[in-house]
């Protein structure tokens, strides 16, 4: 059965139309003639887009569901890892930009080439489109069959296939320009959706403060303990800042995004405006989680399940019309993330695969496999859908943390790679190898976790901030001592990609720059308000 009455569908089907017009109107203007034109929107994007697209490409339908849900499960911990991207954001503007964007790269692969060896940026370029394909892709599709299923009375498999198709036709014709404007639109529609959610939810407990009353200072409290099996202080302190330099900094998902700004200033601002929205989950997706958690205690609703939190608010305490907008606000964040991964994952393929192997295509053809790449994404995806429902939920919960298990050895290299001159490709690609064999070890452990003991059982079973902490550093050791005992880079894989090699910074306005320093302390306090608050 449907949730949504006649009202609700008029409010989705003007999204929709909202969202092709936005997309086929900027491509009209945009061109496609050219790569940088078809993967890096022309590299004129303006500060406003980027933040939005950094927002919206990160958030996703089963994250609103799972940050909701796990407000509702455990309370607001969980919020520590968008409130700590707002910093990490900022490392990303002031650190790694201002060399992206000199470099002049495509991706984070040919990045890692111009500083180490063509070996990382197979590695990073394999890994990464093997990860997209087999966890982001398929989350994405997931999510959007569960909410046409479960708010709008569709089957998954025709929902599926509506967002799968929605989403791939505008990226094909229109690459990252028609993304990163659709992302703008969707930003406004999804915060508008969720603060709609929230402000009802407020309203029915009777306020703020009977929340604070009734879920308790535990459940309102983003400091666990170091025993906490899920959000222990200590790795959300040091663990989670790695995962996130990760993310944040180097993952072609996300830094597309500044790679296609007109300036260092716009990207560097973009940022900072990024940051200031992520701001924004703790209280629109996590509280109404709690808020959830809380009209239970009143014997108000009735949950069948923590991620359930969502979609019950909304079909109980919306009216026709909110209902439709808050739905929209799903798919706003459904078809962000899915636009934009096939955008990157196109972008991958075709710049660190198909023209390392064919150095002399044309503008035209590189545009041309970018488009086929992502047709083959598309057919991919669905052709995955009648898959997804054979792997166990233990299995896939498993996939997703191979992410995690990857990311420390790619953080250590980019992050010590910009700031240490002496480390080089051999440093490198031991560092690469070291962190994939201990991370599949770590997986390989997890999956025969109770046939384990001693010292195998330890492993398999630590906490996986924690272990994030321990393979940063082995790796980071690793990178630096294989560099020392080898010879040193060569001028020019260090030229203007680390600060000891840098010359002064040429094209970036001054007064951006103070006022972008003001934004950035501001930003710093807020996030330390955040953590205060919910301490």
């Amino acid at each position: 059965m449907s949730l949504l009455g006649n009202l609700d569908w008029v409010v989705i089907a003007i999204y929709f139309v909202l969202v092709f017009a936005v997309a086929f109107g900027v491509t009209r203007r945009g061109t496609r003639d050219s790569s940088a034109g078809y993967f890096l929107a022309g590299r004129n994007s303006g500060w406003f887009i980027i933040g939005a697209s950094l927002f919206a490409s990160n958030i996703g339908s089963e994250h609103l569901v799972g940050l909701a849900g796990t407000g509702a499960a455990s309370g607001v911990a969980v919020g520590q890892f968008e409130v700590l991207a707002s910093l990490i954001l900022l490392i990303l503007g002031w650190l790694f930009v201002p060399f992206y964007l000199k470099s002049g790269v495509f991706t984070m692969p040919e990045f890692l080439e111009r500083r180490y060896s063509s070996g990382a940026r197979w590695y990073l370029a394999v890994i990464s489109i093997v990860g997209y394909v087999l966890t982001k892709i398929s989350v994405t599709i997931a999510a959007g069959g569960i909410v046409f299923e479960a708010l709008m009375g569709l089957n998954f498999w025709t929902g599926a296939l509506i967002v799968v198709l929605a989403t791939g036709i505008y990226t094909v014709i229109g690459g990252l320009r028609a993304v990163l404007y659709t992302d703008m639109l969707q930003m406004f529609v999804l915060i508008g959706g969720a603060v709609t959610v929230t402000i009802a939810g407020l309203i029915q407990l009777g306020g703020w403060n009977v929340m604070v009353e009734t879920a308790g200072p535990s459940f309102l409290s983003m400091w666990q303990p170091v025993t906490d099996p899920n959000f222990p202080w200590t790795g959300i302190l040091f663990g989670a800042p790695i995962l996130g330099v990760w993310y944040w900094c180097t993952d072609q998902y996300i830094v597309q995004r500044v790679l296609a700004a007109k300036s260092v200033d716009h990207a560097r601002r973009g940022t900072i405006f990024g940051g200031f929205l992520k701001l924004l989950p703790v209280f629109i997706f996590v509280i109404p989680g709690v808020i959830a958690y809380s009209l239970v205690q009143q014997g108000q609703l009735t949950l069948s399940e923590p991620d359930a939190a969502l979609p019950t608010l909304i079909g109980v305490l919306l009216p026709a019309g909110l209902k439709g907008l808050v739905v929209a606000g799903l798919l706003a964040a459904l078809m962000s993330s899915l636009s934009s991964v096939f955008n990157s994952c196109s972008t991958l393929i075709t710049w660190d695969i198909y023209r390392k192997l064919k150095p002399q295509a044309s503008e035209r053809q590189l545009v041309f496999v970018g488009q086929i790449s992502t047709v083959v994404l598309v057919a991919f995806g669905l052709a995955w859908i009648p898959l997804m429902k054979l792997i166990s939920g233990q299995l896939y919960q498993y996939l997703q943390s191979v992410q995690a298990y990857i990311s420390p050895p790619i953080a250590a290299v980019f992050l010590i790679g910009v700031c240490y001159k002496r480390v080089n490709s051999q440093g490198a690609i031991a560092a690469l190898i070291t962190g994939f064999v201990l991370g599949m070890g770590r997986l390989a452990a997890e999956l025969n976790k109770a046939a384990l003991s001693g010292i195998w059982h330890a492993y398999a079973d630590v906490n996986f901030l924690h272990f994030a902490i321990i393979l940063f550093v082995i790796c980071s050791a690793v990178l630096v001592v294989v560099s020392l005992v080898t010879r040193e880079p060569n001028r020019e894989q260090i030229a203007e990609l680390t600060f000891a090699t840098t010359t002064e910074r040429t094209g970036e306005n001054l007064i951006w720059k103070r006022k972008d320093l003001i934004f950035s302390a501001i930003l710093i306090a807020c996030v330390g308000w955040v953590w205060i608050y919910f301490s």
